[in-house]
């Protein structure tokens, strides 16, 4: 599967404690109507058990520019996502109430409608609540991508 290019993305989730959030690549669009997406982590992730309890996330896709936020939210051991976005701007979602990164290409708040366990994995077909404003796809913007076991861009 390395060798099956995917776009990146960082799920992120307004937990009762704190705000979390992890590096997804295993993330599409399922249905256009009504907007559905799917979003598929570790079963026995973190992210998966306040996915579980909250049944809201926002999805901050990711452009070349955000090879270091990829990075950080994929580490072993990460602090919260409010650390880890510290000196990105960024705000709550008004649906999900997690955390929009504003220099995504695009973001999506969206609502758990069915989990799937799948392996080591659960997958989750979220319906798309709202886009929040994101600094969007610019002509100069390329998207990041995971192939190979590596960042790359276009």
């Amino acid at each position: 599967m390395a060798r099956f290019a995917t776009g990146v993305t960082v799920v992120t989730v307004r937990d009762d404690r704190d705000d979390i959030g992890s590096t997804v690549n295993a993330f599409a669009s399922i249905s256009a109507d009504p907007p559905i997406v799917m979003v598929s982590v570790r079963v026995e992730s973190y992210l998966a058990e306040v996915i579980d309890r909250q049944k809201r996330f926002a999805v901050n896709v990711l452009g070349a520019q955000h090879k270091a936020i990829a990075g950080r939210f994929a580490a072993e051991g990460r602090p919260s996502a409010r650390l880890l976005l510290a000196g990105e701007p960024h705000h709550r979602g008004t649906h999900s109430g997690a955390l929009v990164l504003d220099t995504a290409i695009a973001a999506l708040e969206c609502t758990v409608e069915q989990r799937i366990p799948a392996g080591d994995h659960v997958v989750y077909l979220s319906g798309v609540d709202a886009l929040p404003t994101v600094g969007g796809l610019q002509v100069d913007t390329s998207p990041l991508l995971r192939y190979g076991g590596r960042y790359r861009t276009l």
